[in-house]
């Protein structure tokens, strides 16, 4: 058997190999921080789609998400009514209005959504009961998440607030998350969101909710919308609206370009942190790499050997910086009361261990050639 000379290389050096493990697991600790961050926000943006009980959404073409909707006519969903397969639909409105806490009577900006109490826009349990749909009828009474920030106050139900000026009473409570584009969201009936938004009109929508029939095919019936409807209206499916949100979070915004950095930081980070654990290493045993290419060793065996001590850095480093990771994705689940749902998967696990094993190995890569170019006759003259 040959001898592992990469792991004895490795522990010539103790507190050298603690420090390279230390490195290795704190950029694989950034990197799964950031793209837990990145997927919460990805899963908070498009989760109300989730809970909004439609197949196809009409949509302005000039909407960027579903927390800045522009207005367009509900004639769009008497139309889409029309449409064969089309079984309902249903219109959605949406704004921001300022809430104020009970308690510190502080004011901060909260959404809102407008349903009419009959149709069955969301699919959360709790809004399903008569006594809801009751509830909701009710002048200026409304629904808050369970999940809003404490900064709104209390959200017992009964108690009596403002919001824009108004007198406000909470109805009841329901579980659905604000995410990074609200800190908390509320439910009011169609008509006391024009009170509330008065002068807006209801025949001004933010988005059209089409269920279809079970026998309908949501890609097809979508088409037929899209050719059906004019061109100030945008038609998508659920899978495609989710997208189109996605993307634009990802893409647009400086929350995703800031955290799909900071994975691009991380990595570079711990590229560096091997190399140079990987080089002082080489140096130190410059002379022996020396003697081995005096002995008949290639070039090929000492590339091997330095990948080698590449690779299990990037083992030893990568366990803890996953244990460590779960600790974290659990603690701000709970410090944010499951409003930002930074959660592990089997998918991300793989992927980090390949960018670990990347790191390790281009560091391996970059700092061997200083083993390569050593020449014993200038090691020993």
């Amino acid at each position: 058997m040959g001898i592992p000379l990469a792991w004895y290389n490795l522990l010539y050096e103790r507190t050298r190999l603690l420090v390279a493990i230390a490195g290795v697991a704190f950029a694989v600790l950034l990197i799964f921080m950031n793209l837990g961050f990145l997927g919460a926000l990805t899963t908070t943006a498009t989760h109300i789609y989730t809970q909004l009980n439609a197949d196809i959404f009409l949509i302005s073409p000039q909407s960027l998400e579903i927390s800045s909707t522009k207005p367009f006519p509900i004639e769009r969903l008497y139309q889409a009514a029309g449409i064969e397969g089309v079984e309902a639909a249903m219109p959605l409105y949406s704004d921001y209005m300022l809430w104020r806490n009970p308690e510190t009577r502080v004011s901060r900006a909260m959404f809102v959504y407008g349903i009419n109490p009959e149709d069955a826009v969301f699919l959360m349990p709790e809004l399903q009961t008569p006594q809801t749909q009751q509830t909701l009828r009710q002048p200026n009474v409304v629904l808050i998440d369970g999940l809003s920030r404490a900064e709104f106050g209390a959200q017992t139900t009964g108690l009596e607030t403002e919001a824009d000026r108004r007198q406000v009473s909470i109805g009841g409570q329901y579980v659905l998350g604000g995410g990074f584009a609200s800190d908390g969201t509320l439910i009011m009936s169609d008509q006391n969101f024009r009170r509330f938004f008065d002068p807006r009109p209801l025949n001004l929508i933010n988005l059209g909710l089409i269920k279809l029939a079970a026998t309908a095919e949501a890609e097809r019936t979508a088409v037929a919308l899209q050719a059906h409807l004019p061109e100030d209206v945008l038609v998508l499916t659920k899978a495609e609206i989710i997208a189109r949100d996605r993307a634009f979070w990802l893409q647009t915004t400086s929350i995703g370009f800031i955290f799909s950095l900071g994975v691009a930081v991380s990595f570079i980070v711990g590229t560096v942190i091997v190399y140079q654990i990987l080089y002082t290493d080489i140096r130190d045993h410059l002379p022996e790499y020396a003697t081995l290419k005096a002995m008949g060793y290639r070039n090929h065996y000492l590339f091997n050997v330095v990948l080698q001590e590449a690779l299990i850095l990037a083992v030893m480093g990568y366990v803890p910086g996953l244990l460590v990771a779960l600790g974290l994705y659990r603690l701000t689940v709970s410090a944010t009361a499951g409003s930002l749902p930074v959660s592990m998967n089997w998918g991300r696990v793989v992927f980090v261990l390949i960018l670990t094993v990347a790191m390790c190995s281009l560091s391996g890569l970059t700092s061997v050639r200083r083993a390569m170019r050593a020449d014993p006759a200038e090691v020993f003259s």
